[in-house]
């Protein structure tokens, strides 16, 4: 497994991360047993960096990595970890608390769903429009003086907010969506700002939630899919998406390759500092993914690619207008 620095201030990192979000719950069931075998296959493959967040599966998605690398050393995992989501019994959302005691109380309850002593990156979900930056990053900044955590991250924040929150402490990545589908941070200054500043991207939503994997067909609609609420799945705009998924498997096909490899391949051949999160719930899925580190793209490669899914051809936002309000990165 290669692997790269993540941005001027982070850890080494393996050139693919295992984004674990959908191994509880959000795109339909998952099987526990499976996860966790995933997740061994992962860390076995060299993948060191394992994505979660607090609110999945409001702590099952810790608990479950936190099983999953019991016994293993701990300096061999990478845990990078969001907050700030703020849910209710019922599941549904309540908006995000990025308060300096609330990062400390968000942390605290972290560390021991994990079972580990500290926290390698950790990251505020979205930006909480209630609080500046510079205080929640300030809070973070304060447990890494403690020894709680390693690196700071941020997620889903435009250029403006980077650079409040690179003012008080060194950044290590910005995790935020970028596909062949989901390319804004290349023309709104977030790409250019993070370069600009030494920091890393752990590009999720790679595949675009199944979307432009091969795999993906309307009748996969499983009860508790958050996906059955997201633009791009509705009707009127898959079918066209879907249209390109097409046209991207014809080029897979005279490569001897799959869709997904090709999506991940094209995510790789951005720039070192990007480190595709993928998010498999399964061996099968995962392997397959792990096949894109050996597809090297040429430019001629990356021209037809280009020609097969335009920039913008997408139909559809990446997230439902409600959602998309909470996005500094949007803005």
């Amino acid at each position: 497994m290669d692997k790269c620095k993540l941005g001027r201030s982070g850890p080494e990192v393996s050139r693919i991360a295992l984004g674990c979000m959908g191994m509880s719950g959000m795109y339909g069931p998952a099987e526990r047993g499976e996860s966790v075998a995933t997740i061994h296959a992962a860390l076995d493959s060299g993948i060191n960096l394992l994505d979660t967040g607090d609110f999945y599966g409001m702590g099952h998605n810790e608990m479950l990595i936190a099983e999953a690398i019991a016994g293993r050393p701990r300096d061999s995992v990478l845990l990078s970890v969001k907050f700030g989501a703020l849910r209710d019994a019922a599941h549904r959302w309540n908006g995000y608390d990025a308060r300096p005691a609330a990062v400390k109380n968000f942390l605290a309850y972290t560390l021991q769903r994990l079972r580990v002593d500290h926290i390698d990156i950790y990251r505020p979900a979205r930006l909480d429009p209630e609080v500046p930056i510079e205080d929640t990053v300030g809070a973070i900044a304060d447990m890494v003086k403690a020894g709680y955590v390693r690196h700071i991250g941020l997620s889903e924040v435009g250029a403006a907010t980077i650079r409040r929150a690179a003012a008080v402490h060194p950044i290590a990545d910005l995790q935020i969506e970028y596909s062949l589908i989901s390319r804004s941070i290349e023309d709104n200054g977030i790409l250019a700002a993070c370069r600009e500043l030494g920091i890393g991207i752990t590009a999720y939503g790679v595949l675009s939630r199944g979307l432009i994997s091969g795999h993906w067909n309307p009748g996969e609609r499983a009860p508790g899919d958050f996906r059955t609420m997201t633009p791009r799945f509705a009707q009127g705009n898959v079918e066209s998406n879907l249209r390109l998924v097409e046209s991207l498997r014809q080029f897979a096909q005279r490569r001897g390759v799959t869709v997904a490899q090709v999506a991940i391949a094209w995510v790789l051949a951005q720039g070192a500092d990007i480190v595709p999160v993928i998010g498999a719930r399964r061996r099968d899925r995962l392997q397959e993914a792990l096949g894109a580190l050996a597809l090297q793209l040429t430019d001629a490669d990356l021209a037809e690619i280009a020609r097969a899914v335009p920039k913008g051809a997408a139909q559809g936002g990446r997230y439902a207008p409600e959602q998309l309000a909470h996005l500094d990165s949007e803005r």
